[in-house]
């Protein structure tokens, strides 16, 4: 898996570099979890992963200040020597003339940050979590519709782009066209975003080439968004079943993940902006609890069982 390169860490969570003659240009991260190297400064190594970013906060500054010198340099030697990607230091505190020596002699680059530690931590992992999240691509285009983020999927040609471009012009928001980047940061959350070269733009047959972000103003994009719901476009089928009462959800599956998704049968006449609106509200309504298909079922049920009597 590809890792996340340390300056883009540096860059994004606003870091200090202390070791500025430490080369941070080859060091990557491959895991978003991180450690706080408590035990290890007690000199306890065993079970200790050095894939990961090392966190030094205000319990292992005050413990390491206890050390002698000597102390000191045999502990930070076995430290360094696993070859860690990187120690930050938090609340601005600054690591001690013989830990910054050690550093440089193992080219570990020490980083700091104002931040507090369990902020930081907060922070760092939220955000490798998402860089680091398995990812596929996928054809479509997913849009943020009363919070819900819809993601349209169909044949080339069917209407994908043309529903996502009424859906901005009614208010609502473009995340990606074309192709979706969806990575997965959870057991139950996919995130998607666009790729960095098709970003904010929306292909139209026939016209070509839409900057959404230039033509309806930066409310009209967003950068990410939580895939709630997919709706899938297809030829309408006269031989074909479709659903029209909704008591049961299908799903679909992506990266191991299983999100509601509806099938929507296309013919003249059917605008497809209102659709993609009812069914955000109603995937929401049904996230609070509210069900219409199975209240109109017990109204059936109760309306049968009236006349029965």
């Amino acid at each position: 898996m590809a890792g996340v390169p340390l300056t883009q860490v540096i860059e994004k969570m606003k870091l200090t570099n202390l070791t500025p003659d430490v080369d941070v240009t080859h060091v990557e991260l491959t895991l978003p979890d991180i450690n706080r190297p408590a035990l290890q400064m007690t000199g306890y190594f065993q079970h200790f992963d050095p894939t990961r970013i090392q966190i030094i906060g205000f319990v292992e500054y005050s413990y390491m200040a206890t050390l002698s010198d000597e102390a000191k340099r045999e502990v930070y030697d076995k430290f360094f020597s696993y070859n860690i990607p990187a120690v930050v230091f938090c609340r601005e505190m600054i690591p001690d003339e013989i830990f910054t020596e050690t550093a440089v002699k193992y080219n570990t680059p020490i980083l700091g940050t104002k931040k507090t530690t369990s902020s930081f931590e907060a922070e760092i992992i939220r955000w490798l979590n998402v860089k680091l999240a398995p990812c596929i691509s996928v054809h479509g285009v997913l849009v943020d519709v009363y919070g819900e983020g819809v993601l349209i999927t169909g044949e080339s040609g069917i209407g994908k782009s043309e529903a996502a471009l009424e859906l901005i012009k009614r208010g609502h928001r473009l995340v990606t066209d074309d192709a979706v980047e969806i990575r997965k940061v959870s057991d139950d959350t996919l995130i998607g975003s666009a790729p960095e070269v098709t970003k904010h733009f929306i292909e139209l047959r026939g016209i070509g080439i839409v900057d959404v972000k230039a033509l309806f103003g930066a409310s009209s994009v967003k950068d990410t968004q939580q895939i709630d719901l997919v709706i899938r476009l297809e030829e309408w089928d006269k031989e074909k079943e479709y659903d029209r009462i909704g008591l049961e959800d299908n799903y679909t599956e992506y990266l191991g993940n299983k999100v509601v998704c509806h099938t929507l049968p296309i013919r003249p006449g059917r605008n497809l902006a209102v659709i993609c609106e009812s069914a955000a509200v109603n995937h929401r309504q049904k996230k609070m609890g509210y069900n219409a298909a199975k209240v109109l079922y017990e109204r059936v049920q109760a309306n049968f069982n009236k006349k029965q009597d």
